[in-house]
C-alpha cells in the first residue's frame, strides 16, 4: 500500500504523513473515531461554521510539528529520527482520549477520569498493537523523556496544540480576534538549557498570542450561549442516565448504554480491554442518534430537554461576576416546578448553575523569553504591555440558565 498520502487542509494547504507508522496510527479505528467528535462541542450553536473535528485539529497540530522540529533544526539543534517520529506521533494522539462533544461531556461520562488519562491510555493500547513502537511517543506525552523541550512542545502554555487550535478555530468560527501570527512563533522558537523558550524579537507575538487566547475564551470557549447549551446537554445525559439506572429501557449504542448504566474507575479502564474498546467506538453520533428518540419517550423531563437540543430552544443564561444567590436558585425552582408541574428533584434537570474560568496565561508555566544578553525572563516581565500581567489573573464568572419561557422578572 502506498502509504505516502498527502492531505489538502483549509489552514495549512498540503499535509504530508511523515512515516508508515504514522499512517497506520492515522488509519486505526482509535484515531479514526475523531473524524465524528467536533472540535468545539456545541459551538456550532452559536457559530454555524464551527464543524470541524478533533480529527482535522490532531492532523494540524502534527503538520505544527514537524514545521517546528525543522526550524529547531535549521537553528542547529539536535533531532534524531526516533525522536521527530514520536513528537510528531505525541501530538497526533494528545487528544485521542477525547468522548463526545470534547470537553462538554468528560465529567458525566466518565466522571474522576480526564481527556489525557484516557489518551495515555490508547497510546499503552496502540503501543502493544504495533510492537512497542509508541515507547519514546508515549515518554514524550508523559514527560519522562530525559529532553524536556520534547514534551513542552506537546502540552506547555506555548505548545503546539494552542498554536493549532486558535489558528483553527478563529477560521471556523469566522472569529477574527482569535487569529495569530503562527509562522512568526515558530521562526521564534528555540531551546536553551533543554527547555523550549522565545527569543526575544518573538515578544510581541506572544503578547499577540496571549490576548487572542483571552478573547477566544470569552467569545468562542465561553460564549454564554455555548455554556447554556453544554449545560443542557449534561442535564439531558445526566437524566438518562438517571433513567437507566432506576431500570427504564431507552434507546441507545450499546456502547452509550454501558456509559449510562455505570460509572468506571480509572482502574478498569487500564485493566479492561474490553471497557477501552467501548470508549473507543463513542462519538458525538451516538448522542444525537440516542437524542432523536429520546424526544418521544415517555419520560417527560427526557423528552422536552431532547426536544429543545433539537430545536434550539435553549436556557437564557445570566452571568454575574458576583455569587449565584441561594433565593435566586430555589426561586427558579419553584417557578419550573410550577410551569411543568413536576417534582423537586425532577426540576434540576431544568437549569444550571455554576461557575466558568478565564485562564489565559496560567501561573507556575511561563513562557521564557531569552534575552539577547541570556537572561531568560518570563514574559509577564520581558512584556511592557501592562495587560500581560494583568492575563495571568484567573476570571471567573458565575452562570445561572433556565427555560425561556420560565419569566423571572425579578433576576
Amino acid at each position: 500500500m502506498n502509504k505516502k498520502k498527502i492531505i489538502n487542509d483549509p489552514i495549512y494547504g498540503f499535509i504530508t504523513i511523515p512515516s508508515e507508522l504514522i499512517f497506520d496510527i492515522v488509519s486505526h479505528p482509535y484515531f479514526q473515531r475523531l473524524r465524528h467528535i467536533k472540535q468545539l462541542g456545541l459551538t456550532d450553536y452559536v457559530y454555524p461554521g464551527a464543524l470541524h473535528t478533533r480529527f482535522q485539529h490532531a492532523l494540524g497540530a502534527m503538520h505544527l510539528m514537524g514545521r517546528v522540529l525543522e526550524a529547531l533544526r535549521f537553528k542547529g539543534i539536535e533531532i534524531s529520527d526516533d525522536e521527530y517520529e514520536a513528537s510528531h506521533l505525541a501530538i497526533l494522539l494528545h487528544d485521542i482520549g477525547h468522548g463526545p462533544f470534547s470537553h462538554a461531556l468528560e465529567d458525566i461520562l466518565v466522571p474522576g477520569i480526564n481527556h489525557e488519562s484516557l489518551s495515555y491510555l490508547f497510546m499503552h493500547r496502540l503501543d502493544e498493537e504495533f510492537a512497542g513502537s509508541l515507547g519514546l511517543t508515549i515518554k514524550i506525552f508523559r514527560n519522562t523523556y530525559k529532553r524536556k523541550f520534547f514534551h513542552q512542545l506537546v502540552s506547555s502554555q506555548l505548545d503546539i496544540d494552542r498554536l493549532d487550535y486558535l489558528r483553527r478555530d478563529s477560521f471556523f468560527t469566522g472569529v477574527q480576534e482569535g487569529t495569530i501570527g503562527v509562522d512568526r512563533i515558530i521562526s521564534m522558537l528555540t531551546v536553551h538549557n533543554d527547555q523550549l523558550v522565545v527569543e526575544e524579537k518573538g515578544i510581541y507575538s506572544i503578547e499577540s498570542f496571549l490576548n487572542a487566547r483571552r478573547l477566544m475564551y470569552w467569545q468562542v470557549y465561553l460564549h454564554k450561549t455555548t455554556v447554556s447549551t453544554e449545560r443542557m446537554l449534561v442535564n439531558l445525559v445526566r437524566r438518562a442516565q438517571a433513567l437507566v439506572r432506576a431500570g427504564e429501557q431507552l434507546y441507545a449504542s450499546d456502547a452509550l448504554l454501558t456509559f449510562l448504566k455505570m460509572d468506571f474507575t480509572p482502574t478498569v479502564f487500564k485493566e479492561n480491554q474490553e471497557v477501552l474498546n467501548l470508549f473507543g467506538q463513542l462519538d458525538d453520533n451516538d448522542i444525537w442518534g440516542a437524542v432523536k428518540f429520546w424526544r418521544n419517550h415517555p419520560d417527560k423531563i427526557l423528552a422536552l430537554l431532547a426536544r429543545m437540543m433539537i430545536d434550539r430552544k435553549l436556557f437564557q443564561i445570566k452571568l454575574s461576576t458576583g455569587p449565584i444567590e441561594r433565593n435566586q436558585v430555589e426561586k427558579i425552582r419553584e417557578a419550573i416546578m410550577d410551569e411543568y408541574g413536576i417534582l423537586r428533584a425532577e426540576a434540576s434537570y431544568l437549569f444550571s448553575h455554576g461557575t466558568v474560568t478565564n485562564e489565559a496565561y496560567a501561573e507556575g508555566q511561563e513562557i521564557n523569553i531569552l534575552m539577547r544578553n541570556g537572561e531568560l525572563l518570563d514574559i509577564a516581565q520581558a512584556s511592557d504591555l501592562p495587560n500581560i500581567k494583568a492575563i495571568s489573573k484567573i476570571v471567573k464568572k458565575n452562570y445561572l440558565c433556565w427555560p425561556k419561557n420560565v419569566s423571572l422578572l425579578a433576576l
